[in-house]
């Protein structure tokens, strides 16, 4: 059994911990916490075993919290540590706790894979190179947008090859997520050079990919609208269910008008954390034109990459066959059971 350490407890960690913590493969080691808020409240809810600094211990006793230990103490107890800490504290983690104590780790979309700050050497998307982080000490798993790009691109160029000259990708991101207390600016702000170009051409080089990202006054979901263009005419194929009917993670869907129709529709059927996980193709949007397909699709931002983790995991702890993964985790998120809910509600 791997003992699993989940360092940080934002809404990435509490969705990790929330899954990790029901894999009877696994043995939780508990939750790494660094500031007192309502997220530390919820996780002592949960009993969740909860890891702090070593020098913030008696500010966290004094406040009446029964803590378990340090974060040392607990990276030193487990077989692998999951970095959800904000966005740039992966590398100050890597150096100061899973480099000096030899524990593998993987880290969360946005760390750097290049350059002094540099976490890892690849990104996993499951899609495309599940195989590849194999028993690999240090990974980062792919963000929200790039493992959705993986899901979408991949297939097409298993179908169509070489037929396909390039892909245009506008990125509609959402500003916060759904828990967020943080204002959402009545704006839309636009990302002068977005990591998720690069991030996806980590794992795809020989694609020709080019990137556009904007933030919109939403906290539902991110929405992407992928041009894809051809060497010729666009092939034939009747619906993109064609393509996608036997994807893992993906619904093809016809009847929703926005992301929030999907989002309260998770929150309705009773969704954990009101997730999909899963990206979106919205079928009525698709457009054909000569040599140009236009398609969009939504991305169920945080919730899309704590499966993506889940079989990250499997790859680098157990080096388990990819059929045998993806059926794990859907047995653990129920992906499929999902999927054929949204389908039934939202289907053409």
């Amino acid at each position: 059994m791997v003992r699993v350490f989940i360092n940080g407890y934002g809404n990435i960690g509490r969705r990790l911990a929330s899954a990790f913590s029901h894999d009877k493969e696994t043995q939780f080691v508990g939750i790494g916490k660094y500031s007192i808020d309502d997220k530390l409240d919820e996780a002592f809810a949960k009993k969740f075993p909860v890891y702090v600094p070593e020098e913030k211990i008696l500010e966290f006793k004094q406040k009446g919290y029964d803590i378990s230990g340090t974060i040392t103490d607990a990276i030193k107890s487990s077989d692998l540590v999951i970095d959800a800490a904000k966005e740039g504290f992966g590398y100050k983690n890597k150096l100061n706790y899973y480099v000096p104590l030899n524990k593998p780790a993987i880290f969360q979309g946005g760390e750097d894979r290049s350059g002094e700050n540099k976490v890892a050497d690849i990104i996993h998307n499951s899609r495309v190179n599940y195989d590849k982080v194999a028993n690999q000490k240090y990974v980062i798993q792919g963000s929200c947008n790039v493992s959705g790009m993986g899901r979408i691109m991949q297939p097409m160029i298993e179908k169509f090859g070489d037929k396909i000259k390039r892909y245009d990708v506008t990125l509609i991101r959402r500003w916060a997520d759904l828990e967020d207390t943080k204002e959402v600016k009545d704006s839309i702000e636009w990302d002068k050079n977005p990591h998720h170009q690069d991030d996806v051409k980590s794992f795809l080089p020989s694609v020709k990919l080019y990137v556009e990202a904007y933030k919109v006054p939403s906290r539902m979901m991110h929405l992407h609208q992928m041009t894809i263009r051809f060497s010729d005419k666009v092939p034939n194929f009747d619906s993109l269910s064609d393509i996608y009917d036997d994807e893992f993670g993906v619904a093809v869907l016809g009847k929703a008008k926005g992301t929030a129709d999907i989002r309260l529709k998770a929150r309705e059927f009773g969704f954990e954390h009101d997730d999909t996980n899963m990206v979106h193709l919205h079928e009525e949007t698709m457009r054909k034109i000569d040599d140009t397909l236009k398609i969009l699709y939504s991305d169920d931002q945080t919730g899309i990459v704590i499966p993506e983790n889940h079989l990250l995991f499997q790859s680098m702890m157990f080096g388990r066959p990819k059929k045998e993964a993806y059926e794990r985790t859907d047995s653990l998120f129920q992906i499929t059971k999902k999927r054929d809910m949204l389908v039934k509600q939202f289907g053409s």
